[in-house]
């Protein structure tokens, strides 16, 4: 009797237990597809790249998806966070790609203010999964700004892309978040090309 009522109080305390946490993944973006080389230098002046900054969730680590296929509303994943805000982690990948290039003698996240230099603003304007009927895609939207010496802005626009997962899995959709920010990251480095050819930056 006695290993009856101690088998009934052990399911009773099953039972009842709360259920386990899932774990924390933390994902990182593979590395970046490298930008198109420059023979030589197109500036003279060095490139500062300041961490970008976003609005609300884009500011915190937390990967987010979007309840409805026209991402009108967003909600932030619990167990599914970068491996570092998304601020930083673009704003080292810039400097990576850039620096790799060889568009500037140098490339680096920290300048002195008074240095002249070409310095680079990012702001975090879409970067999020998405389920579609075909699937899941992810958009990334960047608004970059390049100052010159303190002065005014000498480029200034929004570069976006919208990128399929090849599945339902979430590494999937981070490999595709790292092939949209690649893709916007590379028409702005064109764009900062055209800009450098045309005598802006001495």
């Amino acid at each position: 009797m006695r290993l009856i009522v101690l088998a009934l109080a052990a399911m009773l305390l099953c039972a009842c237990s709360s259920p386990s946490v899932p774990d924390v993944t933390y994902f990182r973006l593979p590395p970046p597809q490298p930008l198109p080389h420059a023979d030589k230098p197109l500036s003279l002046l060095p490139i500062e790249v300041e961490g970008f900054t976003g609005d609300g969730i884009y500011a915190e680590q937390a990967m987010l998806y979007a309840t409805t296929p026209d991402a009108s509303s967003l909600r932030a994943y619990h167990y599914q966070v970068w491996s570092e805000p998304p601020s930083q982690g673009l704003q080292a990948r810039l400097v990576e790609l850039l620096r790799e290039s060889g568009i500037a003698p140098l490339v680096t996240d920290r300048l002195p203010a008074s240095t002249p230099a070409l310095r680079i603003h990012g702001q975090i304007v879409r970067y999020e999964r998405i389920k579609r009927d075909s699937g899941f895609v992810v958009a990334v939207s960047l608004r970059l700004r390049v100052d010159q010496d303190q002065g005014e802005p000498v480029l200034e626009k929004t570069y976006s892309a919208e990128k399929a997962a090849g599945d339902i899995n979430i590494e999937a959709s981070v490999s595709a978040f790292a092939a949209a920010i690649d893709q916007v990251f590379a028409t702005f480095y064109a764009d900062l090309a055209a800009l450098e050819r045309g005598g802006h930056a001495g």
